[in-house]
This record gives C-alpha cells, sequence and structure tokens, in this order.
C-alpha cells in the first residue's frame, strides 16, 4: 500500500491537469477579462474534468509561459485565489504546482489544502528557461517548517525542456533520488506538456524506484492508457482531455470520459 492506494480508491488513478489561464504579471494575462475570465475559465475547466470523472486534480499555472524558475509572489497569491473561489466546488482530490518553484508550490499547498504538489526538485538543468538549479535539502526543510509535512511531494526527475547535466543513466538518477531524497512519487515526462512519454524511459525508473510510485507525466491518450499504465501506477494527464487534443484549448468532457472508460478497461484487465 502507498499513499496513492490511501488517497485514491482506484488503481490507476488519473490526475487531470486543471492549467490555468495567464495570471496577473504574466506576459499573457488578459487585462480585459482580469481575474474573472481566468476564475470563469478555470471553473469551466473544473466542471468538464469532475463530471468526465477523473480521480484527482493537478492546478498549474501552466499558461504563464515563460516560465520563472523562481517565481513572483503574485503568481501563487493569484492561484490561491483561484483556488479559494473554486474550493466549494472541487469534489475529488487536487494538487498544485506553480511552475517552476518547488517553495511557492508548497506555500500553495500549505495555503490551500492541496495534498500533493509536483516539481522538480532534484538535479541540475539546462533548461528553456536558463540553467535550472535545485537544492532539496532546503527544499524538505522548508515543508517541515511550514507545517505541511503531510503534502506529498511528487519529483519530476525528467522534465520537459531540458538536458540533464550530467553523465549518471536515467536508472542511476532513480535510484540515488530515491535514496537521497525520499521522493513521494517520481513522475517521468516527455519532451513538452502532451508529449508522449517513452515507454522505455518510464520502465527504466519503474524498476529502479523500488517501492516508489512512478507517474507518468505527459502524452497519455486513450489509445496510449493500456500501454502506459502496464508500467506506470499513475498517469499525469493535461492536453489529451483538451478539444482536439491541443493544449491550448478548454477541457472536453467528451474526452475525458473516453480516456476514463479506457483506464477502466486496464484497470480490470488488472494490468
Amino acid at each position: 500500500m502507498t499513499w496513492l492506494d490511501n488517497l485514491f480508491p482506484v488503481r490507476k488513478p488519473v490526475i487531470a491537469m486543471l492549467h490555468l489561464q495567464a495570471l496577473p504579471g504574466d506576459p499573457a494575462f488578459n487585462s480585459l477579462g482580469g481575474m474573472r475570465s481566468v476564475i470563469d475559465a478555470a471553473r469551466r475547466d473544473l466542471d468538464a474534468l469532475q463530471s468526465g470523472g477523473v480521480d484527482g486534480l493537478l492546478i498549474s499555472n501552466e499558461f504563464s509561459l515563460p516560465y520563472l524558475t523562481k517565481t513572483e509572489p503574485l503568481t501563487a497569491i493569484s492561484m490561491a485565489t483561484i483556488i479559494g473561489e473554486l474550493s466549494d466546488e472541487i469534489t475529488i482530490p487536487f494538487g498544485v504546482n506553480v511552475l517552476w518553484d518547488g517553495i511557492a508550490s508548497l506555500d500553495l499547498a500549505a495555503a490551500t489544502g492541496a495534498q500533493y504538489v509536483r516539481e522538480i526538485f532534484t538535479g541540475v538543468y539546462a533548461s528553456d528557461f536558463g540553467l535550472w538549479d535545485t537544492n532539496v535539502g532546503a527544499t524538505a526543510r522548508h515543508r517541515a517548517r511550514i507545517g505541511a509535512s503531510d503534502v506529498k511531494m511528487i519529483f519530476n526527475i525528467v522534465p520537459e525542456a531540458t538536458a540533464y547535466l550530467g553523465s549518471r543513466s536515467l536508472a542511476d538518477i532513480a535510484v540515488s533520488t530515491v535514496f537521497n531524497a525520499k521522493p513521494d512519487a517520481i513522475c517521468v515526462s516527455g519532451l513538452t506538456a502532451g508529449a508522449a512519454t517513452d515507454s522505455a524511459s518510464l520502465r527504466v525508473v519503474k524498476e529502479n524506484a523500488g517501492d516508489t510510485p512512478v507517474i507518468v507525466n505527459t502524452g497519455v491518450r486513450a489509445e496510449t492508457a493500456e500501454l502506459q499504465l502496464s508500467i506506470a501506477d499513475a498517469a499525469i494527464v493535461g492536453t489529451a482531455l483538451k478539444v482536439d487534443g491541443k493544449f491550448e484549448n478548454a477541457a472536453d468532457e467528451k474526452r475525458v470520459r473516453e480516456l476514463m472508460s479506457a483506464v477502466r478497461d486496464v484497470r480490470m484487465s488488472r494490468v
């Protein structure tokens, strides 16, 4: 039994991305519509995702492009405002991700009651957003200091749009991350949001993560759910649940139901 089993009442849970529109301070923020337009869009997506039957949510500032590796306070404050507006309507477990800032993600979780966070907590990377360094020791101590020890930390060890600065194999990274950093789960990604996660890489991480749950982080669709969930313990899904399967579009309840139907077939097969 892992925390996934305790939190979700099903095998192979699907955590849906609730992508927030650009926020105050972001280059693409809709100043005419303001925060009300962001909240209204989030509410529509929330309804589509929950009505379609997903098991959990991960709320992120996905449209804050280009991302910061240390965010401005305004971002997490805006996200907390949105979650507060929607809190009475959220009926399933949820987590948060302030891209790409682990400390801010934990702060937001502590403020909103989120049960998990996903971020890049370990490693050094060359990324589209500059040199990306981390300090998992400081982050773990911050979690304890703010009273968020119950918030689960999902480590992305193959983050999008980056290259790991080092010569270690993915297997070695998985083993040492589990030993040194004690992640609550590890997730494995493709190149960008919506891009397929390489199943061979996913399998390498699963084979070297011990008892730590492994989550497929990008690119799961109805037609790939069986393969990816035959390896992973859970899936985080965003783009595939949107109108026409396009990153920039709103959530589509029909596509959500199609994916969840495929996932139920996987559960029944006991893979």
